[in-house]
């Protein structure tokens, strides 16, 4: 075999591997006025790296023109050369990171996208989900639109352009209005940084300040990455325009409860973001808390499945009185392409990457804590390491519900039959994992480690469709024009 398809197949083997865990799909910054707009945008961009690690680019403007650099890869292995952030001047830049669910893993789609409109140059970047976004490129080619992309963020840049309205603010608000899904956008024009949330605040998205100039990114830990301070988060249904003269807020949607993903809090997010006034890291242990009350279990050590885990781990050993341990350690420096996988490699599979404390483990009774149980391949082996490792019994619980249902906001799922949980009941599960037992929090649960009394069926607090079936959007490529999303959740059920 070839060196060029060793490397193919490596790849192929670690996407199988990582196919198992759930992938966020971007992550956004923005700065507007500051000397080292592009220096301190990388930097954001570093802190963000969790959001997407597919490709990554930044846009910059000088007061004459757009400058941009994007790669594909991780942020520090593109923009920690000095003479990249050189080719970026200005003083207003965006920046992203990628995980696609739209689009393919080519240059040409990596974000920001940029055009050449009438009002002038328009950047933007996007991190979620158009529902519609499929259906509005149609209509735009067939209206005579050429697109250089396959990603939906572009069909924003056309919206924007054939906008009849004259402000550009104007045009950009008539855009997002066609919009549905979810969305956080941070955009640049010559003399504007815009930053934009979906009308039910599916996306995060959090307004900061460094030396007296705005900042726009998805967390708050690129906020600290960067020594700045942390003004508040970007409503639900707001537009935000920073100029040189201040910043101003806009609200063109009528008003309604907001509904951010809750899986920002069981997983997307860095631990030690705040997210809508949250402690990530805070939550996650309630929820093992709440776990630990919901399905105690008799064991003598709790370990997490590393990294995200560890919190919810955490919260179930205070909660139960179990010692935690670290039962599992983690190999963060093991590269995709290092070796040729070949049979023996591909049985190893995740222990290339996880390998058991057989000190902590043999002989024990454990309780494995995970965030989410996805397809379930990934937890047969961690649940079958254990066993190897001496551990007597191995019982598994999760610290979200049970996944039922596909996301189509951002959050890159496998269809539904795909899902282990809408395939197998909890004993098939249990079985399907060789688990001596296995829980996952209830829904309610979950809702009580974010600090409400219980989900509100009527108006749900956040959305989280992908326990519930209860999608919070029309879901217009999925099931056609005026589509009903609890029709699709029935479908499901029926199907």
């Amino acid at each position: 075999m070839s060196m060029d398809a060793s490397e193919s197949a490596a790849d192929d083997f670690w996407r199988q591997v990582e196919a198992d865990r759930l992938h966020e799909e971007c992550g956004v910054f923005g700065i507007f006025g500051h000397p080292d707009a592009a220096a301190i945008t990388a930097l954001g961009l570093h802190a963000l790296q969790h959001r997407g690690q597919e490709a990554s680019g930044i846009v910059t403007y000088d007061g004459k023109r757009f400058n941009a650099e994007k790669r594909l890869g991780l942020v520090g292995d593109n923009f920690s050369d000095a003479r990249v952030i050189e080719r970026l001047p200005g003083s207003a830049a965006i920046g992203h990171n990628r995980y696609s669910t739209t689009g393919e893993t080519i240059l040409r789609n990596v974000q920001p996208l940029f055009a050449e409109l009438e009002t002038g140059g328009f950047a933007v970047a996007h991190n979620g989900n158009l529902t519609n976004g499929l259906a509005l490129r149609r209509q735009l080619v067939r209206d005579g639109a050429l697109c250089q992309s396959t990603t939906d963020t572009e069909v924003v840049l056309h919206l924007v352009a054939r906008s009849q309205r004259n402000r550009f603010l104007d045009r950009f608000i008539d855009a997002v209005r066609q919009l549905e899904g979810a969305y956080a956008f941070v955009a640049l024009s010559t003399k504007k940084l815009i930053g934009a949330r979906d009308p039910l605040g599916i996306r995060p998205l959090v307004l900061g300040e460094l030396d007296g100039h705005y900042i726009l990114a998805s967390e708050t830990c690129a906020l600290d990455t960067i020594g700045a301070k942390y003004i508040r988060d970007i409503e639900n249904g707001e537009i935000v325009v920073i100029t040189e003269d201040g910043i101003e807020s806009h609200k063109p949607f009528p008003p309604q409860p907001m509904r951010p993903c809750i899986f920002e809090f069981i997983y997307f997010a860095r631990p030690d973001s705040i997210v809508q006034g949250k402690s990530v890291y805070e939550v996650r242990k309630r929820i093992g808390q709440e776990l630990a009350r919901e399905a105690p279990v008799d064991a003598d050590v709790v370990v997490p499945v590393p990294d995200s885990g560890v919190p919810a781990a955490i919260g179930f050993a205070q909660e139960s009185g179990i010692p935690f341990e670290l039962g599992i350690i983690r190999n963060h420096y093991v590269g995709r392409t290092f070796i040729q996988p070949t049979q023996r490699i591909r049985e190893l599979g995740v222990r290339l990457k996880h390998s058991a404390n057989r000190a902590m483990v043999e002989g024990k009774r454990i309780v494995l804590v995970d965030d989410s149980l996805v397809r379930g391949t990934t937890s047969v082996k961690i649940v079958q390491m254990m066993r190897d490792a001496g551990a007597k019994e191995v019982h598994f619980r999760l610290a979200s519900p049970p996944i039922t249902h596909p996301d189509y906001y951002g959050i890159d799922t496998p269809e539904r039959d795909k899902l282990l949980a809408a395939r197998l009941d909890l004993e098939g599960m249990r079985k399907f994992v060789g688990a001596d037992s296995l829980a996952f929090v209830s829904v309610d649960g979950l809702y009580r480690a974010m600090g409400e009394e219980a989900r509100n069926p009527v108006r749900p607090q956040f959305a989280d469709h992908y326990f519930t079936g209860d999608y919070p959007t029309p879901l217009t490529d999925v099931m056609g024009e005026g589509s009903n999303p609890k029709q699709l959740s029935l479908l499901a059920e029926a199907g």
